[in-house]
């Protein structure tokens, strides 16, 4: 399995931004009011990051040979969870940047505000989330078996 390229993950929060402040400027110009993001949704989003945090550092421990054993199967959800965190992310930070960016003209209105204080922030928490999703897959990485034989495994340009 490939590591996520950070470049994709900036791809599908720009695209995610766009796309999503586009929406939320039709939709106010149609009436409707942004409301602040509830404090619950940026903790559950730092709650997650730190589980795929400690689910990762346990398989790193275990790739490192200071983890005697691991359940190979918790090891491989492990890297999915760390994938799709790192996409998660990507797409919050798009969504409430672009709450961020809509409320930015408006900003001496007190609710207006407090919109973008609390999009902004949970903006941070959902980075935090790519970025942990990121490091968790490297910290999965297994580095490949040693071949004595110098077989096909052989570094290129050793000697056999």
């Amino acid at each position: 399995m490939r590591r996520t390229p950070w470049s994709r993950l900036l791809l599908v929060a720009v695209v995610t931004a766009a796309a999503a402040a586009a929406v939320l400027r039709i939709a106010e110009s149609r009436g409707a009011t942004l409301l602040p993001v509830p404090t619950v949704a940026w903790l559950v989003v730092l709650l997650i990051a730190a589980v795929v945090a400690v689910l990762a550092w346990t398989v790193r421990q275990y790739a490192r040979g200071k983890r005697p054993e691991i359940d190979l199967i918790m090891a491989a959800r492990t890297v999915v969870l760390a994938t799709a965190s790192a996409y998660t992310g990507a797409l919050l930070t798009g969504w409430y940047a672009a709450q961020v960016l809509a409320t930015l003209g408006d900003l001496q209105l007190a609710p207006r505000r407090d919109v973008a204080i609390s999009a902004g922030v949970a903006t941070v928490a959902a980075l935090v989330l790519a970025v942990v999703g990121l490091v968790a897959e490297r910290w999965c990485e297994v580095p490949p078996p040693d071949d004595d034989e110098g077989g096909a495994a052989a570094a290129p340009g050793s000697a056999a």
